[in-house]
């Protein structure tokens, strides 16, 4: 049976939490996400009240989707952000648009390349185009991390061209992809 794919509840921040630990354990984790296991697990449980608070159903600003299990197993996410024409993103530069921003993806090892990420993308992103209304969605990816870049580009994201530098580590890179608005 597939999971079902949705936005998560303000309550259910001790599964936001799970997830986002077991991301963390991930063996590209360190190419995936810009915190540590360490960093996360040390956090309050205030701050997962507002992490899954803040992207909601219902909140327009950013929004988290999950595949749950039939048992209620959360098995993968993706998270929306959205940002504004004219502000600073996530990891930095203006945007001439309003556009989202896909970060904290994750999918269990044992969901992988059976569709549960395209799924979850496909959510997304009908997300983005429609509640959010944005011109535009982007993600970076680590320039070493080519599994995810080869997923990116199979379900139509390009290289925008730009590139940031990785926090923590100024040598790497996180290389921009961008899908616009259909």
């Amino acid at each position: 049976m597939k999971p079902l794919i949705r936005s998560i509840r303000a309550d259910e921040w001790p599964a936001v939490k799970e997830l986002r630990l077991a991301g963390l354990q991930d063996p590209v984790a360190h190419l995936a996400f810009l915190e540590t296991y360490e960093e996360a697990v040390a956090k309050p449980d205030s701050f997962w009240r507002e992490r899954a608070a803040g992207a909601a159903e219902g909140v327009l600003e950013r929004q988290q989707f999950v595949a749950v299990e039939s048992d209620g197993r959360w098995v993968g996410s993706v998270v929306v952000l959205v940002e504004e024409a004219g502000a600073e993103g996530a990891l930095g530069g203006v945007s001439e648009v309003r556009q989202g921003h896909l970060v904290g993806v994750f999918v269990r090892p044992e969901w992988r390349g059976r569709g549960l990420t395209e799924r979850l993308f496909a959510y997304a992103l009908e997300w983005a185009w429609e509640a959010a209304a944005v011109e535009r969605v982007r993600l970076f990816v680590h320039e070493r991390n080519a599994r995810a870049e080869g997923f990116y580009r199979k379900i139509g994201f390009v290289p925008s061209g730009a590139s940031v530098p990785v926090p923590g580590d100024p040598g790497a890179r996180e290389l921009e992809f961008v899908m616009k608005r259909p």
